[in-house]
C-alpha cells in the first residue's frame, strides 16, 4: 500500500524550522500538486523556487518536505491530478504527497478560528493551531472511515459508486459520532446493500491523506440470505464475484486494492 515505504522511515515530529535551499516544496490547489514530470519520474519544486512562506510538513530519511500554503507559478512546474501522480517513482513521494495534502487542507481550512473568526498562529513546539483571541486549540483532523470485504460462499462483495471513483470498489463509509468501528461497518453495508453481516475482523489500515481519512479495513460475513438491495444513490452496483472473477491490481496502492487481491490470491477466507 501507499505508506508502505520500507526501508525508508517516516518522520512526522513537528519542528519549528526554516527551509534549506535545496528541500523539497509540496504545493496544492483545487485537488492537484505542484509537480515537474521527467518520463516516469516525478520533480517536486525545492524551497529555492518557492516564493512566500514555508512550513514544515515531514521528513522521509534524511530528506525535508515543507508545504507552501500559497498558490505558486514557477517555470516548468505545472499542478497535476493528484491521483495520477500515485504510480509515479520513487514510490515514497506518492506517499509524500497524499500526507502533504492532508496537511495542507487542514492548514488552508483553519487559517481563522471557527469559534470567534480571528487569525491563528502556529505552535512553536506542536503541530497545533492556536486563536489567539479566545484561546481554541486546533489539531489536525484525522477522519476514520471503514473499508469492508463482504463475504459469502467464498465470494467477495464488489462495488461500483454512483458518482466520483469508477473504478472496483468495496462497501465503504466514515464512522459518525458515537458509534464504534463495528457499527459503522453493520451500518454502512446494511445501508448501502441491504445485508446483515457477522463474524467481523480487522485487517489493515491506512491514511489515505487525499480526503484526511484513516481508512480501517473489516471483513465480515453475510448474515441470513445474500439479497442485495442497492442503495443508488450511493452505489451503481454491487456483486458477489468469485475469486477468478475478482480484478487484478497491477500495484496496490489503496487499502480496497490491498484488500481485494489478498481475498483473490486465497491469503484471507482461504478456499474452503
Amino acid at each position: 500500500m501507499i505508506q508502505d515505504i520500507s526501508p525508508k522511515r517516516y518522520h512526522v515530529e513537528y519542528k519549528k524550522m526554516a527551509a534549506e535551499p535545496s528541500d523539497k516544496v509540496l504545493a496544492f490547489t483545487d485537488g492537484k500538486v505542484l509537480l515537474k514530470s521527467d518520463g516516469d519520474e516525478i520533480v517536486f519544486p525545492s524551497a529555492k523556487d518557492i516564493s512566500g512562506d514555508l512550513i514544515y510538513a515531514f521528513s522521509i530519511d534524511d530528506e525535508r518536505f515543507f508545504l507552501a500554503l500559497e498558490k505558486q507559478t514557477i517555470s516548468g512546474f505545472e499542478y497535476c491530478d493528484l491521483r495520477g501522480q500515485l504510480f509515479k517513482g520513487p514510490t515514497y513521494y506518492g506517499f509524500a504527497v497524499i500526507t502533504g495534502m492532508h496537511l495542507w487542507t487542514w492548514y488552508t481550512d483553519n487559517a481563522y478560528c471557527g469559534r470567534c473568526g480571528a487569525r491563528t498562529v502556529h505552535d512553536d513546539v506542536e503541530r497545533m493551531l492556536s486563536c489567539p483571541n479566545c484561546g481554541n486549540h486546533i489539531f489536525p483532523k484525522i477522519c476514520p472511515a471503514v473499508i469492508v470485504g463482504v463475504v459469502h460462499e467464498d465470494k467477495l462483495l464488489v462495488t461500483r459508486y454512483s458518482r466520483g471513483y469508477g473504478g472496483n470498489a468495496l462497501v465503504a463509509g466514515f464512522c459518525e459520532i458515537g458509534e464504534t468501528v463495528e457499527d459503522t461497518v453493520r451500518r454502512e453495508v446494511k445501508e448501502e446493500t441491504g445485508l446483515n453481516v457477522k463474524n467481523l475482523w480487522y485487517y489493515k489500515s491506512q491514511p489515505w491523506g487525499i480526503v484526511s481519512d484513516l481508512l480501517i479495513g473489516v471483513f465480515c460475513e453475510v448474515d441470513g440470505e445474500p439479497n442485495i438491495s442497492l442503495d443508488d444513490n450511493e452505489l451503481a452496483e454491487a456483486v458477489f464475484k468469485t475469486r477468478e472473477e475478482l480484478p487484478v491490481f497491477e500495484a496496490n496502492p489503496s487499502l480496497t486494492g490491498e484488500m481485494i487481491t489478498a481475498f483473490k490470491e486465497g491469503r484471507v477466507y482461504g478456499t474452503r
